[in-house]
Parts: structure tokens; sequence; C-alpha cells
């Protein structure tokens, strides 16, 4: 997948696109990505997908925007997965905020992008003060010679399916419903780097996973898999939080005990895809307490897939 991080003068190629902040790339993303690939293949112009970084809510009150489902490498791969030959990533600041919708679709969309085809949410917004909308656009398109196409929302059991219903079934440990909503299980990907090897000193190595969520939607005790790992996928137990018996204060930190695993990750991106909740983080009197819930989260990680191995035997 071809990115590129400013708009171009001109464009060098007409392209199908879709524009949005594509969080989690969920089903109702997923299905606009299928309309779109459908689409480029008739017109035999490249895919195209625009997005925003950071989030227009986190430019305007971030200490109010909803956290991050997906890191901007993780979204970009997503994409790139679901068949999206191009993303064009709008660096949103002051100035972009101040572009009238006019000057959006002419310089932007058809000098810029050279948009054939475009598809957008029934409930698109655009342009400065969000002052452009669906009927706006369709009118720009008929005299500049390009096609409009918006989508309604994409329902599962009687939900919407969005980045805060996503957003919410992580919050409430519900990782089932979150995996339905996403078509996928939720993950972390980031590099393994060295913590301060607590988990060694405790009687379980763990890997530490740099994130790039510096509030990540869910916290708490996890059944895992890792990818990326020269073995292939690794099942472990994982703990996603602050560490409120090792540390009062901290960043969240990412740390996943693999089984029966003793190679070195260090430097590689892996992923972990997270596959059920047990507990959330305790903070406890010693570390003595401590090592053994860590021991009883790793027997109860190795109980759940015992059991799932012979759920998928008995299929």
């Amino acid at each position: 997948m071809r990115i590129l991080r400013s708009i171009p003068v001109a464009a060098d190629t007409p392209v199908a696109l879709t524009i949005g902040n594509f969080d989690g790339v969920h089903l109702g993303h997923q299905r606009i990505l299928a309309r779109l690939r459908g689409a480029a293949a008739h017109y035999a112009i490249p895919s195209c997908a625009m997005t925003f970084e950071p989030h227009p809510r986190e430019f305007f009150a971030p200490d109010q925007a909803p956290t991050r489902l997906t890191s901007l490498r993780e979204k970009l791969e997503l994409l790139a997965n679901h068949g999206v030959e191009r993303a064009i990533v709008c660096r949103f600041d002051y100035g972009f905020a101040q572009i009238t919708p006019a000057d959006f679709v002419e310089r932007i969309l058809v000098k810029g992008l050279g948009v054939k085809w475009l598809l957008v949410g029934d409930d698109f917004r655009f342009g400065a003060r969000r002052a452009g909308d669906i009927v706006m656009l369709r009118q720009e398109a008929s005299s500049l010679g390009f096609e409009v196409e918006a989508m309604g929302s994409v329902m599962l059991d009687g939900e919407r399916v969005s980045s805060t219903a996503v957003r919410n079934a992580l919050a409430a440990g519900d990782l089932a419903r979150a995996s339905r909503l996403l078509g996928r299980c939720y993950s972390i990907s980031g590099r393994v780097v060295r913590g301060d090897g607590l988990g060694r000193k405790l009687g379980f190595p763990t890997a530490n996973v740099q994130m790039k969520h510096n509030r990540p939607p869910l916290t708490g005790i996890f059944a895992v898999e890792l990818h990326g790992a020269d073995g292939g996928v690794l099942r472990g137990a994982a703990s996603l939080g602050r560490r409120p018996t090792v540390r009062a204060q901290g960043q969240p930190v990412l740390e996943v005990h693999a089984f029966d695993f003793d190679g070195d990750l260090y430097g590689r991106h892996v992923r972990v895809d997270f596959l059920h909740k047990f507990r959330d983080e305790e903070k406890y009197a010693d570390l003595a307490t401590l090592i053994r819930q860590i021991g009883l989260d790793v027997e109860n990680a190795k109980v759940f897939f015992n059991r799932q191995d012979a759920r998928t035997a008995k299929a």
C-alpha cells in the first residue's frame, strides 16, 4: 500500500476514495472498504482511503477524546489487509480545520486526489465548522464530474457497529462482543523492549510490548496469543495496566508471559491478540501475594486454552 503524508498539488491518476477515521477498522468500516474495492475494480482505478492524524476530537478536545482502538501503524496495516491501495494521512491541525467545504472538494478531492468516485457515510460532515454535508457534496460532485455514494449504518444484533460500541465492549471486558464487532480478535501490536526484569525475578518472565496507546481501551489480566516469534503463535497470559503493587504511579504496561518459552523476543515487532479477560488489576499487600496470584492467572490461562482446544476437537 502506498502511503501519502500530504495532499499532492495535482493528482497523478483518478482514484476511488473513502474518508473516515477508521479507528479499529471494524465490520462497518470493512463493509465500506469492500464497496470501495468493488468500485475501484469497476473503474480500473486505485482504491484510496483518507484518514486523519491526530483524530479531530483529539485536536479539539484532547482531554475528552475517546481512547484509540488502533495506533496509526495498526490502522494502516488493517487498511492494507482489506485491499486499500493508497492511504492519505492528513495532518489534522489548525490550518486543516479551517479549510472551507468548497475548498476541500475542489482543491483536495478533485485537484489533489483526482477523485472519480467517492464513498462516505450518510452522516458525513466536512470542512470548517463541519459546514459541509452529503447534500452539498452531491451538488459539488455533479458540477465537478465525480460520483458520490453514501452508505448507511451496519447493524449487528440490533446495535450499530461503531468504534464507540467496540470501546464499550472492551471496557466492560466483553471480548467476545468486541470480536464480533471487529470481525477478529482485538489486538495491540508493538516492539518488544527491555523492562525492569521484574517478571523474570518473580519466576514469570514476560515480553514487554511497547504501546502507542497512552490510554488503552482495556485493562486487566487476559489469555492471549502472541504473533511474531520464530516459533509461530505463542499462547500465554498478559497483564495490561499500571501494576499498582509495584508502582504507585506509572504509564500502562503490556506484559506477556508465554507458556514454556525461553527465547529472545527483544526488538521484534509482535501482535498480541486478546482472547479472554479473567479479572481487573489489583493491588496486593506484598510481592509474595502477587506471585501467588500470577501463578493462578497462568494456570487459568492454560485451562482456558485446554477448553478451547477441546471444543475445537469436538467441532
